[in-house]
């Protein structure tokens, strides 16, 4: 009988909860097309007109210790990786199927290559595992909302035994936790209809995880869908609840609490643009300067960040992801202490920006002037110990002038001498208290 335990839970989250940022990589087949990762079912693409794509695969500019320096260099902690998306390819040499990488004229284990690449950077590596799958014959198509063939009516009456498929899935993911060292993250995508919980065999599938890789955290997508909580929010998760909430595309407007009140790890996985696979004509990406702010937003209310990139056909990550992770790593390099260990405080949100903290110390991030000094609201001058810019570790003296009499209970701080900010993206003062 399965007994959730908590303090092997908490142990198993502490990376999670310190490193904060982490990079998603959504890779395969769908970046020859290049209209995302979704194109085979939004355009209903038969199997025959899709296995092109697998013989043509052949990613010559695939370079993962690149991939995994720029992430590093942006401050990113740990990265997942899509061993297997909803087409069912695989980027790893299964032993159960033929539509798989190593049978490309790539011809290499991508995943193996991901792995070691992102390891010997320091980085925590994960992969992601669709359970959908539009190419094995024994998951459902005709009728299905997802599947390309849904409305494909000589798929009506085709046979499939989806215990067979289960079996097949199950196998794939034993293969992912036994052939490829220490993972560790397993990022399940996703339940949907009556395809939720124990329609996986969940947790016989959780059990083997784990009993494989112990230490492995799991997302809560086996038990819900990206827009839902699960059990994980009770006193009592399931065994495949998963350990933390993965809202998408998504910022939640307060960070999550179970039934007692407890603090809910979670992560909001979030496009550069609006698109997870390559798309060539989509170029509404983010500033670095929105998602800088967004991962600030993020850690003050107690949760991560996963920021996708969506490399092309040939293994390049877009010029225009580059160059934002570039803007996000100058920032991190001097402010990541705000942003690593940190989590939410109990103080208001500022008008200026959001806070941080970390033990004693409280990082106010300022995203927005002010006139006649900057207010560190929720703090009082008898508890502050010392006032310094993080940047530079330039030390602040809080203002004392008849300008700020009036608020007594307010410190003031003056960190420029001039209207502009020293970061006019997000400049951290921390305020280490006594």
């Amino acid at each position: 009988m399965y007994k959730f335990d908590r303090e092997k839970y908490d142990k198993r989250m502490q990376w999670f909860t310190h490193d904060r940022f982490g990079m998603f990589i959504h890779w395969g087949l769908y970046a020859i097309p290049a209209r995302g990762e979704w194109v085979r079912s939004t355009e209903e693409i038969p199997e025959e007109d899709y296995i092109p794509f697998f013989n043509e695969f052949n990613p010559k500019d695939f370079d993962p210790k690149k991939w995994a320096r720029l992430a590093k260099q942006a401050g990113m902690k740990y990265a997942v990786l899509t061993a297997k998306h909803h087409d069912g390819f695989c980027l790893f040499d299964s032993a159960l199927t033929d539509w798989k990488v190593t049978n490309t004229p790539y011809g290499k284990d991508i995943v193996r290559e991901y792995l070691d690449a992102f390891r010997a950077e320091g980085i925590k590596v994960g992969l992601y595992y669709s359970l959908l799958d539009w190419h094995h014959p024994d998951y459902p198509a005709y009728g299905d909302r997802q599947h390309p063939m849904r409305n494909n009516i000589t798929y009506k009456d085709k046979p499939y035994n989806f215990d067979n498929y289960l079996d097949y899935m199950h196998g794939q993911v034993r293969e992912l936790c036994t052939n490829y060292g220490k993972l560790d993250m397993m990022w399940f995508d996703f339940s949907y209809d009556d395809l939720t919980g124990e329609a996986w065999r969940a947790s016989e599938l959780v059990r083997m995880v784990r009993s494989l890789q112990p230490d492995i955290i799991i997302d809560n997508r086996l038990e819900v869908s990206g827009s839902g909580f699960g059990s994980i929010a009770t006193d009592e998760p399931l065994e495949y609840s998963g350990d933390y909430v993965s809202p998408e595309q998504i910022i939640p407007q307060t960070g999550f609490k179970d039934s007692r009140g407890r603090n809910i790890c979670w992560e909001a996985c979030i496009t550069m643009n609006d698109n997870w696979g390559y798309c060539a004509k989509d170029k509404n990406f983010k500033p670095a300067e929105m998602i800088i702010k967004k991962l600030v937003e993020c850690v003050s209310k107690n949760g991560n960040m996963l920021l996708n990139v969506g490399p092309d056909a040939r293994g390049n990550i877009p010029a225009e992801s580059v160059e934002i992770l570039e803007k996000i790593g100058a920032w991190m390099q001097k402010n990541s202490d705000s942003i690593y260990g940190c989590g939410g405080c109990d103080l208001p949100k500022p008008e200026n920006g959001r806070i941080t903290k970390n033990g004693k110390t409280l990082y106010y991030h300022i995203m927005e002037n002010s006139i006649g000094g900057i207010p560190l609201q929720g703090i009082s001058l008898d508890e502050v110990e010392s006032i310094r810019l993080i940047s530079d570790g330039t030390e602040i003296k809080p203002l004392k002038n008849w300008i700020v009499e009036n608020y007594p209970d307010v410190v003031f701080v003056q960190v420029s001498n001039t209207v502009k900010l020293p970061d006019d993206i997000d400049t951290v003062i921390a305020v280490h208290t006594k």
